[in-house]
């Protein structure tokens, strides 16, 4: 008998898009039929979700990517994580009143990076204009879309605050004073005249790239930076830390920024190679993971039994420390990435799983790095509980932002995996010349010097965006990722043991209950932390949910379609494609042929 799967793993030849939105999807696979590669689909599909997903992600937001051309045989990272602007000082930041940064307002925004990011992929490595690429969002900002109904609650929630706070964002969301409804068209014709303008830039240029160029430099050293700089110098604006600021980003900031090619951080399990960013993301907590689990019969556990769900919560809870002590901007500060990822560390690190939960965050000792561990565990311990693991507004609604995500893969191998996010409506209010907002990521940096992660001039916050591209005996084969921000490498973890291990299908592989742990600090703030805390869906079984309570881990039970938002497509030495989109939000989809 078939096994049953919410959704049809798609299967083909010809090339294949899956994203968290069905329109994004649906462009990027028009981009592929009009002869573009999965570079120029992407590029298309991005640009379209911060359109369809504006409480996900925007054009000030930052941009991973990990990508590999079959025109080169190479893997390799785009990093278009804006770094902290030239004024973000802790001195600052303390002489404003912040002890911790706020997860809004512009004293929580770096660098723009997702822009330049996309144009930096379509320029390297595209073969269509800007124009072409930026259709689609266009069209659908100037006539509209059927808004979600996640984004009308998310700015219905929001409406008071932004009248009497955020004006700029209440014009644009609230349009008339009226919040928009559910499955009504919306309009952002503000947008579609700042990415109109771009393309006009672009448009003239003696050559494709040199377009590409015309585009990067309207928007970076053109209007679009007079407008943020203006914008950030004569506006103070609420925040989450109850005052009013102004941002302290300009346009030096912005004439000074460049996305940028570099090398993935590798691990190899069970015949597979995973790349992953480096550490100024939290990719490597995936790779630590499968470090620590290579050495523990994964293949022998029942997929949704308690001995797996415990092994992996407590292999995940010794990695997400480890990132809290040692991960950061590794060119500013000393990263011991070969250390974290070697084969004796991780047998130390297995060794100290055992039958029950551990409440305690356990990072590893790496030699030369000891006073770091000791002054970031101190750090910690002064922190709140109770754990906020995405992007909030808690203080003025229940409505988060988060996260997008991308997977292509093109009939030539072309294979891209992107995790876009930032500048989503929550984060700041909306700059009226350009019809967007600017991104919240600085709140990942803390205010006490010394710290890979602490706030300085130039260096790239430790993000969350996490996207995944795995080789299977040497051959790309696998592009996955998901939002969910601390628990993006959860889930993806859960769905890449269970793919390799135990179930082939795609789909029915993002269909199986999922589960994380809310253990360690997180990342946004509050950056708080809830001990020994775990969420799984209701669908493992009671047995498993018993089991794991009297292990010692503090269960919350979700409904049976509540954790991940996983997208995943695959190319096997055939040519033959697939992809696959989680069913949960009911928004997600794959398509291909």
């Amino acid at each position: 008998m078939t096994q049953f799967t919410t959704r049809p793993e798609i299967t083909g030849t010809f090339g294949v898009v899956t994203s968290t939105h069905w329109i994004a999807t649906a462009v990027g696979m028009a981009i592929l039929e009009k002869g573009g590669n999965a570079f120029d689909a992407a590029v298309a599909t991005g640009f379209v979700l911060q359109i369809v997903e504006p409480h996900l992600n925007g054009p000030a937001g930052d941009l991973p990517a990990i990508i590999h051309s079959a025109k080169t045989g190479k893997t390799q990272v785009i990093c278009a994580q804006g770094p902290a602007p030239a004024g973000a000082t802790i001195e600052h930041y303390r002489a404003e009143g912040i002890d911790l940064i706020p997860g809004n307002g512009l004293l929580a925004t770096v660098i723009p990076g997702a822009f330049d990011g996309w144009m930096l992929m379509l320029q390297d490595h595209g073969t269509m204009s800007v124009a072409e690429v930026l259709a689609p969002a266009i069209h659908y900002a100037r006539h509209g879309h059927p808004m979600l109904p996640r984004v009308a609650d998310s700015i219905a929630g929001l409406a008071d605050f932004f009248a009497a706070e955020w004006p700029t964002s209440h014009a644009t969301w609230l349009p008339g004073g009226q919040a928009p409804q559910a499955g009504a068209l919306f309009r952002n014709e503000v947008l579609a005249d700042t990415y109109s303008r771009i393309v006009e830039a672009s448009e003239g240029a003696p050559t494709r790239e040199a377009g590409v160029q015309a585009a990067r430099d309207a928007f970076y050293r053109g209007f679009v930076a007079e407008a943020i700089d203006r914008f950030c110098r004569t506006t103070e604006v609420m925040d989450g830390s109850g005052a009013k600021h102004r941002g302290v980003l300009s346009a030096d900031d912005m004439a000074g920024y460049a996305a940028t090619t570099e090398e993935p951080t590798w691990a190899d399990y069970h015949g597979w190679s995973i790349a992953k960013t480096g550490p100024w993301g939290q990719g490597p907590v995936l790779l630590q993971g499968l470090k620590i689990l290579e050495g523990i019969d994964i293949a022998a556990m029942d997929p949704n039994g308690p001995d797996f769900v415990h092994t992996v919560i407590e292999t995940m809870k010794l990695s997400y420390a480890d990132r809290e002590v040692y991960y950061g901007d590794p060119l500013m500060h000393d990263v011991p990435m070969e250390a974290l990822l070697s084969d004796a560390y991780a047998a130390d690190r297995r060794a100290l799983i055992g039958d029950t939960a551990s409440l305690d965050l356990r990072p590893g000792t790496v030699p030369g790095f000891e006073d770091q561990r000791a002054r970031t565990l101190s750090l910690l311990d002064g922190l709140g509980k109770g754990a906020v693991y995405e992007p909030t507004m808690a203080h003025l609604s229940e409505k988060r932002g988060d996260t997008v995500h991308i997977d292509v893969i093109d009939r030539w191998g072309n294979m891209v995996s992107t995790t876009p996010s930032g500048g989503w409506l929550q984060s700041s209010p909306i700059i009226p010349e350009l019809g967007f907002c600017l991104n919240s990521r600085a709140q990942m940096f803390w205010l006490q010097p010394g710290l890979p992660t602490s706030l300085e001039p130039g260096r790239r916050p430790r993000t969350t965006l996490t996207p995944s591209l795995a080789l299977r005996d040497g051959v790309p084969h696998l592009s996955f990722g998901t939002p969910g921000g601390d628990q993006q490498d959860q889930w993806q973890l859960v769905f890449f043991l269970r793919h390799v291990h135990f179930e082939p299908n795609l789909q029915a592989a993002i269909d199986a209950p999922l589960f994380h742990s809310t253990h360690f600090p997180a990342s946004f703030h509050p950056r708080t932390a809830a001990p020994g805390g775990m969420l799984i869906e209701d669908r493992v079984g009671q047995a498993t949910i018993d089991e794991l309570r009297r292990r010692g881990h503090d269960v919350t039970v979700t409904g049976p379609w509540d954790i991940g938002r996983l997208t995943a497509a695959s190319r096997d030495a055939q040519g033959l494609l697939r992809a696959a989109a989680t069913p949960r939000l009911m928004q997600a989809y794959a398509a291909g042929r």
